[in-house]
């Protein structure tokens, strides 16, 4: 397990930078392509450790798929093209593979064993495996197929309507795709509206929607036609450096070309509420997301209370949401957020202790946490416990904790932002 050192402690962040690809959006690309009629080739994709799980997914299942650094280009075997793979199928520590794969699996005629790393075994799968079941498919695996590995015999499946009982865009995504294998129309309910990724690219690659507000409808026995796609900054990787310039004293700014997806703004909308001075320039619209740059300075934070709607768009960025309430003037309240317990962490849990650790005045709560602003932090050992949002935020710490911090875990980082302590050392004055 890498163990990190971090001392930033006082020093400004100047300068512009471009983030990685989006997470999200890099998946959806790699396996939408797969499932398409021709190649396509995507560009800005996230190298990052979660994305090439899906890859290797595919490329198992027969696909073409060659990458050279930031660049994937797919040959495209259609739906029907899928092969059954000769071994399981390792899916590493990404929920995003995992759930959404098994939303096209399921309707596939073959058999799939799927298995991931000891995190990624414990979170669970039966979210999405109960509106597969309904739909026909046939999944088996511990716990009536709560947790991986999991046993897929693909099945003829039918079309159903699900309200979906938790906020997560995974679980509407897997049933839209069974949905594309289905017979009949298949619609998803939402309280409210989460990230709508899958939807813009199901589009772009030429599948018919229906969307009314937060309810979806898809036609079964769609097919997908190649398509090239750009894949814009993620907003949640620029939401540490957003935060790190705020929280910084006599600092400035730029990060281009990021992804301003209505369903993702939440952080800019959080960030203006806890009065940030921050601004969005240079916006346009690239296969059907929004891309523009955002500037960002020091600032003196407020506090506010965060709940409702705005946390299925901010759920990423909650635990860098966090550390910047720490030095917040008042209380900082986060609710509605127990989706949090069930990420790669329970990030409520591992937020709570290492802010605590570095001595910030926060408690958890069942769905979220209470801070105290503002407090000053010190040096102390934390843990990611494999979680990268989590290693970044404490990475992000070190630039107003005193003395050195010892992080547990750092290398995890890499799983969705490869390069993060290199462009943090290059913005660092």
């Amino acid at each position: 397990m890498s163990t990190k050192l971090l001392n930033y402690t006082n020093q400004s962040i100047k300068g512009a930078i471009q983030v990685p690809g989006d997470k999200s959006i890099s998946h959806r690309a790699v396996m939408f392509a797969s499932m398409a009629n021709g190649t396509s080739l995507i560009t800005n994709f996230l190298a990052g450790e979660d994305c090439i799980s899906t890859i290797n997914a595919f490329r198992s299942m027969g696909v073409n798929i060659t990458q050279e650094n930031d660049n994937v280009t797919v040959n495209g075997r259609s739906i029907a093209g899928l092969k059954e793979p000769l071994v399981p199928i390792n899916l590493g520590n990404s929920g995003t593979t995992s759930r959404l794969l098994l939303g096209i699996l399921a309707g596939l005629p073959h058999h799939f064993t799927l298995f991931g790393d000891a995190s990624l075994t414990v979170r669970p799968m039966d979210r999405i495996v109960v509106p597969l079941s309904l739909m026909g498919a046939q999944i088996d695996g511990r716990e009536q197929g709560k947790y991986l590995p999991l046993a897929v015999r693909g099945k003829e499946l039918n079309a159903i309507t699900y309200h979906t009982p938790v906020k997560s865009a995974q679980v509407k995504s897997g049933v839209l795709l069974a949905g594309l294998l289905a017979n009949g129309t298949t619609v998803v309910e939402e309280d409210a509206k989460t990230r709508d990724h899958t939807e813009n690219m199901l589009q772009a690659f030429g599948v018919k929607l229906e969307i009314d507000k937060n309810t979806v409808s898809i036609e079964g026995k769609q097919q997908l036609t190649a398509c090239d796609i750009q894949v814009p900054g993620d907003i949640s990787s620029a939401a540490f450096f957003l935060v790190a310039t705020a929280l910084a004293k006599n600092s400035k700014l730029t990060i281009d070309e990021v992804g301003l997806n209505p369903t993702r703004t939440g952080i800019l909308d959080v960030l203006k509420m806890m009065d940030v001075d921050i601004d969005v320039v240079e916006e346009k619209t690239i296969g059907g997301e929004l891309i523009g740059s955002i500037k960002v300075q020091s600032s003196d934070i407020k506090a506010t209370t965060i709940e409702g709607d705005i946390i299925p768009r901010i759920i990423d960025e909650i635990p860098i949401i966090a550390l910047l309430a720490t030095q917040a003037s008042g209380k900082t309240i986060i609710k509605d957020a127990e989706e949090l317990r069930f990420k790669e962490t329970d990030r409520i849990a591992s937020v709570v202790e290492n802010l605590k650790a570095l001595g910030a005045n926060i408690e958890p709560t069942n769905d979220g946490m209470i801070i105290n602003g503002p407090t000053k932090l010190k040096a102390n050992k934390t843990n990611s416990y494999g979680d990268h949002r989590i290693g970044m935020m404490v990475a992000i710490a070190s630039l107003i904790a005193e003395g050195t911090i010892e992080l547990s875990d750092a290398a995890c980082i890499s799983v969705s932002y490869p390069r993060f302590f290199e462009d943090l050392d290059k913005l660092i004055n």
